[in-house]
């Protein structure tokens, strides 16, 4: 009993040295129906609109008819851990501009770059793009809902089987483009990375050409309920791109046939080289 006693009198010296009121000592705050209430709206509100902060939250509770002050839903927003996270802006690689100039054989420069485009379903599917400066062929499409670096350099390697290996490429500052899958790819190959500057698809027009083409020829007239139908119908556009579609910028030529007068040019010129070369006096 003493024991209490001194107990009870400890606290209470203690309370009257700092000038504290018992009462005040051993409250315990009741949360209100109102506050309980308005915290589980909060919650579920704050979980549908992930990226919205408590000003706009409190806009959208006072539009649902519930009258509190800013202030409170800002303890509750705090309360709940329910802050937005600030996302980390990517910078992109430092790089001078150069020049966009026409190679003058194919294989010397690829252009390169993603398009995306969803099925009926509504699931998003992603489209690597790679295209030959000289001769405007599409070197090749790769259609799957994800594509990482190095499944870039996979559809490369497949690619330069039956086209040789290429002496550069040009992408835009894309994450698939500036990891490390790529750029090891490019090293281990002797294959010169060509980085845009951010912000810029100007400086990457020949793919952004292609893209335009691809998008308002083939995917904006098919409707893909499926993956498999998605690389059919792709992959048949681009046949058809290559072998049948007349290109301006190669004097109304397809791809293809530019492709083959160039290097039956190029079998003519050493025809003619090695014929003109005297051969060895006796």
């Amino acid at each position: 009993m003493r024991s209490i006693r001194n107990s009870r009198k400890s606290a209470t010296l203690r309370c009257q040295l700092i000038g504290l009121s018992r009462s005040v000592l051993r409250y315990q705050p009741r949360s209100s129906e109102q506050n309980i209430r308005l915290q589980t709206q909060l919650v579920e509100l704050a979980q549908r609109r992930r990226r919205f902060g408590y000003r706009r939250l409190h806009i959208l509770l006072r539009r649902a008819g519930m009258q509190v002050n800013h202030k409170r839903i800002y303890r509750l927003y705090r309360a709940d851990g329910l802050m937005v996270q600030r996302r980390r802006r990517r910078h992109g690689v430092a790089v001078e501009r150069e020049r966009l100039s026409l190679p003058s054989a194919p294989n010397q420069v690829w252009s390169m770059d993603f398009v995306f485009d969803a099925l009926s379903t509504g699931r998003r599917i992603k489209c690597l793009t790679v295209v030959d400066d000289f001769t405007k062929e599409a070197v090749g499409t790769l259609v799957d809902h994800g594509i990482s670096g190095f499944r870039v350099t996979h559809a490369l390697d497949e690619m330069a089987r039956f086209r040789g290996y290429l002496k550069a490429i040009r992408t835009d500052q894309g994450p698939e483009f500036t990891g490390k899958a790529l750029d090891q790819w490019a090293y281990q190959r002797d294959v010169k990375l060509k980085l845009i500057q951010p912000g810029k698809p100007t400086q990457n027009a020949f793919i952004e050409s292609f893209n335009g083409k691809f998008r308002d020829e083939c995917l904006n007239e098919h409707w893909f309920c499926s993956l498999a139908e998605a690389r059919i119908r792709i992959a048949a556009w681009r046949r058809d791109y290559n072998e049948h579609r007349p290109h301006s910028a190669i004097g109304n030529h397809t791809p293809a046939e530019f492709a083959a007068h160039w290097r039956a040019s190029q079998h003519q010129s050493q025809h003619e080289i090695l014929i003109s070369t005297p051969g060895p006096t006796k």
